[in-house]
């Protein structure tokens, strides 16, 4: 039923000033007309924020995923408990945010654009990260009625977090729990990205030159990979980049 992630929609104050800053950080040229960013594995919309100012990041960014059939995912999600609403021409179904805890959560046709999208220093999308205050109720909504598939639930006393993983067409919701804040019934948010690069030597020296602020290459917790942050130009979304080996998932 859901094949993958389609794109990340975003809510900004300015999309031509979203679209400039997005085209440095992920190295693609803009295209004439559009108001999305297509890159290997997902996209990245961007909309007008209808109030200026009255959410962070988190609160306008919408996760959306991919199914072949629409009208089909829809039918079954609302019989998982889902329920949500038709829109843009049956192109869209929309789930109620009460449904997801907080998280605005789409799903959509899938499309093939990204076959044809020529390499670059970032590849695309490597995760997308959920704060939950309990990670019994993600499992249920991510695991249970979306469907997605539980590669990982560890809880670490050293960085004091359950970290839960669903993989998605290749792709990681990544769901964090505070340990140490206990479990509570507050939402859920989508608290930032990772992307993925396939050099992360060159992409960092030329997000830098396009005048990017990032942090100093660091050694990730993954085995195997490095990483550094974006400060800057992300519509205030936390931003990683993340390179090395092992980070092909299927």
């Amino acid at each position: 039923m859901i094949t993958g992630i389609d794109h990340i929609a975003l809510e900004v104050e300015s999309v031509p000033q979203a679209l400039e800053d997005y085209c440095a950080v992920l190295g693609r040229p803009r295209a004439e007309g559009r108001d999305r960013l297509q890159l290997e594995n997902v996209a990245v919309a961007f909309r007008q924020a209808s109030e200026a100012g009255v959410r962070d990041a988190a609160a306008r960014l919408r996760l959306v995923l991919a199914t072949p059939d629409v009208e089909a995912a829809g039918h079954r999600l609302e019989r998982r408990g889902l329920a949500g609403t038709i829109r843009a021409g049956d192109a869209l179904f929309e789930i109620d945010a009460a449904a997801t805890h907080g998280v605005a959560i789409g799903v959509t046709r899938a499309n093939d654009v990204a076959a044809s999208i020529a390499a670059a220093d970032i590849a695309g999308l490597d995760h997308v990260v959920v704060r939950t205050p309990d990670p019994e109720r993600a499992v249920a909504l991510y695991g249970g009625r979306l469907g997605l598939d539980l590669r990982l639930d560890r809880t670490s006393t050293e960085h004091g977090n359950r970290l839960l993983f669903f993989v998605c067409g290749g792709l990681v919701v990544e769901i964090s729990h505070d340990t140490k804040k206990g479990l509570g019934s507050g939402p859920d948010r989508i608290f930032g990205l990772a992307w993925r690069a396939r050099d992360i030597d060159l992409a960092h020296g030329r997000m830098a030159a396009q005048g990017v602020d990032v942090s100093e290459i660091r050694t990730g917790r993954r085995p195997g990979t490095r990483v550094f942050t974006v400060r800057n130009r992300t519509a205030g979304v936390p931003t990683l980049v993340i390179g090395g080996e092992g980070l092909e998932r299927s």
